[in-house]
């Protein structure tokens, strides 16, 4: 895991069968919130819709990568089960708290997924993007069920690259020592900064001068027009309830 990069580029190689089922079984063995496994992975491997995901994402290496997992916080599994039992559903999908343990459980999923396919020398990248790019089209199109919603992608593929490692923020801004850190944490930011900018105007392959603290606040400026509230509310959520 240490060794980790996001991996954009793959070999037209097939993933082998048996590696998938490890993943696989590494998904399913993900630990959830009160064991209710508030997750579905969709594994999307046809190339019509693997096209039309990048179609809708912009996201080259979704169709260009072996297997494309969309993995969605699923609330239909228990409704099912409660209706099969004749019990009411209470509205968890309606609370924030209900939403917290969709996302963190399909999280936690994604990352078991991660760490086996790494496990196996496989090349993973996660897109976020599947989330926001078209919320609507992307369900619609892997026709997902009422109170089910993708929380993020994970592309896995044999890689063609192995890009350098990205200068991730030291263990001083990450790791806190029984409370949260009570001194000034500017310094440390502002070092971590200037080492993605060394990072970006040196790594083999595309350069650039990007720094690490306004390139992250435009995307945040970015993602302040996104419109998750309604599309989760088309997933039939509402978290304002």
């Amino acid at each position: 895991m240490l060794q980790r990069r996001s991996i954009r580029r793959y070999e037209y190689e097939q993933v082998a069968r048996e590696d998938m089922q490890f993943i696989f079984d590494a998904i399913r063995n993900t630990p959830t919130s009160y064991n209710a496994q508030q997750y579905s992975v969709i594994d999307v491997t046809d190339p019509e819709i693997k096209q039309k995901l990048y179609e809708l994402t912009g996201q080259k290496q979704i169709k260009t990568c072996s297997h494309f997992l969309a993995f969605c916080a699923d609330f239909n599994k228990i409704a099912c089960a409660a209706k099969a039992k004749g019990e009411p559903m209470p509205e968890i999908y309606n609370t924030a708290d209900g939403l917290i343990l969709g996302t963190v459980d399909a999280s936690l999923a994604m990352m078991s997924a991660v760490t086996a396919a790494c496990s196996r020398g496989l090349g993973t990248c996660c897109i976020g993007y599947l989330r926001t790019a078209a919320p609507d089209g992307i369900s619609s199109l892997l026709r997902l069920p009422q109170h089910v919603y993708v929380v993020c992608g994970l592309a896995i593929g044999i890689p063609r690259e192995i890009p350098d490692l990205k200068p991730k923020q030291p263990l001083s801004l990450i790791i806190h020592a029984d409370t949260y850190r009570q001194d000034d944490l500017t310094p440390d930011l502002l070092a971590y900064d200037a080492e993605v900018i060394r990072y970006n105007g040196s790594r083999s392959g595309s350069k650039t001068d990007n720094d690490w603290a306004t390139h992250m606040l435009g995307y945040y400026r970015e993602a302040m027009g996104y419109t998750m509230l309604e599309a989760l509310r088309h997933r039939g959520f509402d978290p304002q309830k």
